[in-house]
């Protein structure tokens, strides 16, 4: 009776609205990207990231998850990924992060971010023999020799993907365009000419490209906006 009894009061608190969404796990596709939190959140961050870029890989083990926790959380912020692609390890890696269901596409993120120091240092030391192979004229072929060649198959197998998925997804042309043209109309619209950068409410933030200055300034911003 009394588990019934729970129940019920749960549904009850659903249906009422008395639940508060759990923002940091809440995920809505973009245009090219991935908002993470509250869509209708005053307080807009964008990052804009490589996933050959080493400083990006530092942001993601320090700066995503105090920006999740301590922001994001309160429903008064978001935080959209966006890509600015640099070379096609990086197209890759996020044609795979983009594969399958948008809720998985954070967990995707931190997999190939937090890798970084594993497969990187291998592309590094890319035989000629593979560098040919990368850079085949059928794109999709070029990007299944980076995945092998990287092991981000196996990274993406322990996600729970298929491989026959992981193929249908780096073989999404529709996807590699959108994926290529966001970040170039990107980086021409903002100016970008590093990575990470952050915007806030669509802003760029000079100079900022670490957790400690993006905290100022998000900080700077919450305020100005609470004294409104």
């Amino acid at each position: 009776m009394k588990l019934l009894k729970a129940g019920l009061l749960a549904s009850a608190l659903v249906l009422t609205g008395g639940f508060a969404p759990n923002w940091m796990i809440t995920v809505t596709k973009t245009d090219a990207g991935h908002l993470i939190g509250n869509p209708k959140a005053a307080t807009k961050v964008a990052e804009y990231i490589s996933y050959t870029c080493g400083h990006c890989a530092d942001f993601a083990r320090n700066g995503d998850p105090a920006l999740k926790i301590a922001y994001v959380k309160t429903g008064k912020v978001s935080v959209e990924v966006r890509h600015l692609l640099r070379d096609p390890i990086d197209l890759t890696a996020a044609m795979l992060t983009h594969c399958g269901d948008p809720q998985k596409f954070a967990l995707n993120h931190a997999a190939i971010m937090l890798s970084q120091d594993k497969w990187l240092p291998i592309a590094a030391k890319s035989t000629p023999e593979q560098r040919l192979r990368w850079s085949n004229p059928d794109r999709a072929a070029a990007r299944r020799a980076i995945a092998a060649d990287l092991d981000f198959y196996q990274l993406m197998e322990g996600r729970g993907y298929r491989t026959v998925d992981l193929d249908k997804c780096m073989a999404d042309t529709a996807m590699e365009t959108r994926l290529v043209q966001a970040s170039r109309a990107d980086a021409e619209r903002l100016g970008l000419r590093g990575t990470p950068s952050f915007t806030i409410n669509d802003k760029l933030l000079d100079g900022v490209h670490a957790w400690p200055d993006l905290q100022k300034a998000l900080d700077a911003q919450l305020t100005a906006t609470a004294a409104k």
